[in-house]
């Protein structure tokens, strides 16, 4: 079992900056692929940021750029930094640890936080 808490969330004008981070508690989390996720009202939940435990990262084509996923194994947690965010980055962010094995998949995720862009 894994943990996850966010926080960092919030307000913010259009070309500002947020961090967010994601505290995992639980389990190994160096073993885990970290992501973050964001949903928007009416929206699909989409990947924003992945990084693996190696610390190879992807990121979607909309973010790329302007927004860095980092991880530090030995304090177990997951950011997320965020410039030149624009309002159609508004959305619920999630933190998710995946993990697969031959037979099982594990994927946990947080409650999220909310990410507001005004214009």
């Amino acid at each position: 079992q894994v943990q996850l808490v966010e926080s960092g969330g919030g307000l913010v004008q259009a070309g500002g900056s947020l961090r967010l981070s994601c505290a995992a508690s639980g389990s190994i989390f160096s073993a885990y692929v970290m992501g973050w996720y964001r949903q928007a009202p009416g929206k699909q939940r989409e990947l924003v940021a992945a990084i693996t435990s190696s610390a190879s990262t992807n990121y979607a084509d909309s973010v790329k750029g302007r927004f860095t996923i980092s991880r530090d194994n030995a304090k177990n947690t997951v950011s997320l930094q965020m410039n030149s965010l624009k309002p159609e980055d508004t959305a619920l962010y999630y933190c998710n640890a995946h993990h697969s094995t031959a037979r099982v998949i594990y994927d946990y995720w947080g409650q999220g936080t909310q990410v507001t862009v005004s214009s």
